[in-house]
Order: structure tokens, then sequence, then C-alpha cells
């Protein structure tokens, strides 16, 4: 590594000279006289070292950007909390807002990350500028998401309604159904070129913002802009999970007339696409009387399939390196009957990639406020937060599992939190300065 030498020069050394009444006691400051002789230490030396003096600056600036990022990530996690809140009607609940804060909050952290990074080679490397950006945003409603700010994205949903408008008064149709939807389905597939991404690889195509911007998102994140633009238009678009499929189609009390097919499609083709015409696809069998049977999924259901896509997706990216890890690995072989006693220590976590680990487990707190007595959840949560190495919250997320999981699920996750739990004391035994290891008895 290049080292830089500092010349100071001599005149300027020369004038430096202590202030009036400044008392050096080596046995004890007065709390006025060691600030004040703190303050003139700072301003003299970056009188002398300019370099010094930036990084002053640059540790201010820092701190200041930092203390707007948490701010930023609190407010995103509280509207979204808010907004799907149980004191609010589902009906009432916007998934645009929800989905379009989790994003926010996602990209604040993100971006404290890359933050970070730059402090951290600045530190390594005291000649390097600062290659941060300036920002020019003081709350959430401001900060740039993607190009534009959250009430923008918002506004682009109202824009593409506008434009299905103008596409019905164009062709001089009234408001039927079918001709409605064929003009949803125009502007979204053809004019915006909005397509389904076959293969979940990049987590920009599970953002709202991102599917809007790029055109291209996961089939939950098209059927929630469908719902959504559709209900700019005073039309309900309602849905239900069907296998692996999410399908939408419009509220009406006669279901068999989604299925007549006309103009070689039905109209519930029209609005689901392919995988309706798909025979290897549940949604192949539906029929009007089936369509009845059928859950129909709340809005929260709807963000929860979001969130919990989200999940998976940072998971299979945060453990890429360690092919076919699961969550629930180590219960397999804490409980295995051939194994040692007391062999799970540290040592044993794999090492995961911590941003998209990180982003899991922000996704997967979301989805327990919306799901907080969802055992099969919670013991998810807490084995992300064991291979993230935080034992205290995961002994309490596991263990709260425990009270709400079934008889056989709880005697296999009891064994694993014991053994978590007295990792966790080791560490604090090990802190103390003791040696030796602690047992299970």
């Amino acid at each position: 590594m290049l080292s830089t030498s500092y010349w100071v020069p001599t005149a300027t050394m020369a004038f430096q000279t202590f202030p009036d009444h400044c008392f050096f006691r080596y046995d004890h400051h007065h709390r006025n006289d060691h600030k004040a002789l703190r303050r003139w230490r700072i301003r003299t030396t970056a009188a002398a070292y300019p370099l010094f003096s930036n990084q002053i600056q640059l540790t201010k600036d820092s701190s200041s950007r930092h203390k707007l990022y948490q701010e930023a990530i609190k407010t995103s996690r509280d509207k979204f909390t808010r907004e799907i809140s149980f004191q609010s009607k589902d009906k009432d609940i916007s998934l645009a807002k929800a989905l379009i804060y989790v994003a926010a909050e996602d990209e604040v952290f993100m971006s404290f990350n890359r933050e970070m990074d730059a402090c951290s080679i600045l530190n390594e490397r005291r000649n390097v500028s600062s290659p941060s950006e300036a920002i020019d945003w003081d709350s959430l409603e401001q900060m740039p998401l993607g190009g534009k700010t959250i009430p923008e994205w918002l506004s682009e949903l109202d824009a593409i309604a506008k434009e299905v408008e103008a596409e019905l008064v164009s062709r001089d149709i009234g408001c039927h159904l079918v001709e409605v939807l064929e003009a949803v389905n125009l502007v979204l597939f053809e004019s915006r070129g909005l397509t389904r991404s076959p293969v979940l690889v990049d987590s920009k195509h599970s953002y709202l913002h991102s599917v809007l911007s790029s055109r291209c998102g996961s089939a939950i994140l098209l059927s929630i802009i469908y719902i959504e633009v559709c209900r700019r238009l005073g039309l309900t678009i309602v849905g239900s999970r069907v296998g692996e499929d999410f399908l939408i189609w419009p509220q009406t009390g006669y279901p068999e007339e989604l299925f007549k097919v006309t103009s070689g499609h039905s109209l519930f083709a029209i609005v689901n696409g392919r995988c309706v015409e798909d025979p290897r696809s549940m949604a192949s069998d539906l029929t009007g009387t089936s369509l009845l049977g059928l859950e129909i999924a709340t809005n929260r259901d709807i963000i929860g399939i979001a969130l919990a896509n989200l999940i998976r997706l940072h998971w299979k990216r945060a453990s890429r390196s360690n092919h076919g890890l699961m969550l629930t690995s180590p219960l397999r072989h804490v409980n295995d009957a051939g194994e040692k006693p007391n062999v799970m220590d540290k040592s044993n976590v794999p090492l995961l990639r911590p941003q998209d680990l990180r982003l899991a487990i922000m996704a997967s707190e979301r989805l327990l406020i919306l799901q907080p007595h969802n055992w099969v959840l919670r013991r998810d949560h807490g084995m992300m937060l064991y291979y993230n190495r935080e034992y205290g919250k995961a002994v309490q997320e596991l263990s709260i599992c425990m009270a709400f999981a079934p008889e056989e699920e709880a005697e296999i996750l009891e064994p694993f939190v014991e053994k978590l739990h007295l990792m966790r004391l080791e560490s604090t035994w090990k802190s103390l300065g003791h040696t030796g290891r602690l047992t299970v008895p």
C-alpha cells in the first residue's frame, strides 16, 4: 500500500500558541478547561493538517447521514405496520402502499450498507475522497427510490389507470366487463410491456417500484399491479392461491360467465394468461362451480404471499455458497441419534451472505406482524437469527414457537433450543475470562 507523508510549513507551527489562561494539570482537569483544551486542539490541528480537518467533517457528515438512514428505516417499518394494522378494515388496506414501504425500507438498508462500506474504505485509506453522493432529502416521502419518490410511484398506478380510460374512450367502448379487462391487458402487457419473470433470481422482480420500472416481475407482483389498476377504475378484483399459481378474477355473482369462451379465450383466461390453459397447471381444471369453493385471499394474505416470496428469495441468495442448506438443517443434526452430544458450537454455523440474510430476516419480521401465531414462520425466523449469530434473539423466538407448535414439533425444537441457550451462556462465560466448556446435564 502506498504511504503518503505530509509536510507542514514551519511558519504554521511557529505561530501555534496556547490560549490565554490555559493551565495544564496532570492530576486534575477542570471540566470546562478540559472541553476548552479539546476544542483548541481540534482547531489548531485542523489548521496544521487540512486532511485531518476533512476527516472531522466527514465524521460529522457520516454520523448525520447514518442517523437519517436509521430514521428512514424506522419510518418505513412504522408506515407499513400502520397500513396493515388489524385496527383497519382489510378492504381499506392499500397493497401498493404496503409494498412500496417494504421496498423503501430495504432500499434504505442497502444504501446504509453502501455508506458504511464507503466509510470503511476512507478509514483504511485516508487519502481517498468520499464516493458518497450528497443527500438532498430529509424525509421518507422525499427519498428517491429507483429515480422517483414514493408518492410518484403511487401516482404511476394512477397514470396507468388513466391510460386504460383513454383507451376505452378512443375505441368509443362502454364499460362492459370484458372490454374493460381487455383494455387493462392492452395497456399493461402491450403498451407498458409488463412480463412475468420465469425464475426469481433477481430481487428487483419482487419489489413494486422495480417491477414498474423494469417491466418484469413475479406473478404475485403483476397480480397486485392488476388489482390496484382495476381498483382505480372502480372494478374489484379478487384472487386465490391455486397450487403454485396465484389466480385473480373480477368479483361477480355469476362465476360461470368467467369461463364462457369468446374470441378463443374465456374471461378467466384473459385475466390470468397461459397458466389457465396449461394442462399441467391446477388452474386448467377450474370451473365456475369449483371457483366458488376457493378461499378468497384478503389484502393481508396477498401482502403475506409477497413477503414470503421475499424471504425465499433472500434466503436463497444468502445461502448460495452452501448448496442444499435448509433453514431447518441444524434441527436434523441435533436430533440425530448418532450425533455426539454437545457438538453444536459457533464454528458449525455456516457463513452466509450477511446483507441478503438480514433482508430475509426483515421480510420475516414484517410477515410476523401479519401472522404472529404462525409457528412455522416463527421457527424459520428463529433459525435465521441463529444463522445470523443472534443467539439470544433466536432462543427467544424459538421458545415462543414451541408454545404454538404441535407437541411432536416442540419435541424436535427443545434439544436445539437447550444447546443454543448453552452457546449463549458459554459466550458470556468466556467473555468473563473463564476457560473450559459448559455442558448440558
